[in-house]
């Protein structure tokens, strides 16, 4: 009897054994799951457009007869445009600055002539206003260069900034030097402030 009950024992306990893994089968789970963080950054820009004319030459500037013969003739005004600029952050500004034309004579010229034409740059299509830098070389060419900043965008944007050259005149209406005159008018865009 002793031997036939060890015997059952012993057959018993391998099925104890084998049940054990199935209960834990039971409880685990076939899906898992895990999350990563993905993270990135996007650099603030400011981009100006592909100006629509790179150079402005405004031709022959004085009448070449009349009454104000040798004097600045009425000069029309000149547009640039720059499409697509933009910024892609809030507080930027738009800033102009504007060199006057001088002549490439830099002797002093004798009174009643000038080698120095001012005008008159804007540029909009930023911020609530447009903003104007206006020079006032003196006849000689002494302080030719104007800045001025328009007001704040207030959001990101894209658009068109317009540039427009005006008011073309001679210090005193004086008689113009012959010669090759140049100036120089640059468009910044960035945040606030803007450093001319």
């Amino acid at each position: 009897m002793k031997s036939a009950l060890f015997k059952s024992s012993l057959l018993l306990l391998p099925l104890y054994g084998m049940a054990a893994p199935a209960s834990a089968q039971e409880t685990a789970s076939d899906t898992a799951s895990g999350q990563v963080a993905v993270t990135g950054s996007v650099a603030r820009l400011c981009i100006l457009g592909e100006p629509s004319r790179a150079v402005v030459d405004l031709g022959q500037m004085v009448q070449t007869s009349g009454t104000s013969v040798g004097r600045i003739a009425a000069l029309a005004t000149q547009s640039v445009s720059l499409p697509g600029s933009f910024c892609n952050f809030a507080g930027s500004v738009l800033g102009v600055s504007a060199t006057a034309l001088l002549g490439d004579s830099t002797i002093a010229p004798p009174p009643g002539f000038s080698r120095a034409v001012n005008y008159i740059a804007t540029a909009t299509g930023w911020g609530n206003s447009g903003t104007a830098a206006t020079t006032n070389a003196a006849a000689d060419g002494a302080s030719p260069d104007s800045a001025a900043t328009g007001s704040t965008q207030p959001s990101p944007k894209l658009g068109d900034i317009e540039v427009a050259l005006s008011s073309f005149s001679a210090p005193q209406n004086a008689l113009l030097v012959a010669g090759n005159y140049s100036g120089l008018v640059t468009v910044t865009l960035g945040p606030v402030p803007v450093t001319e």
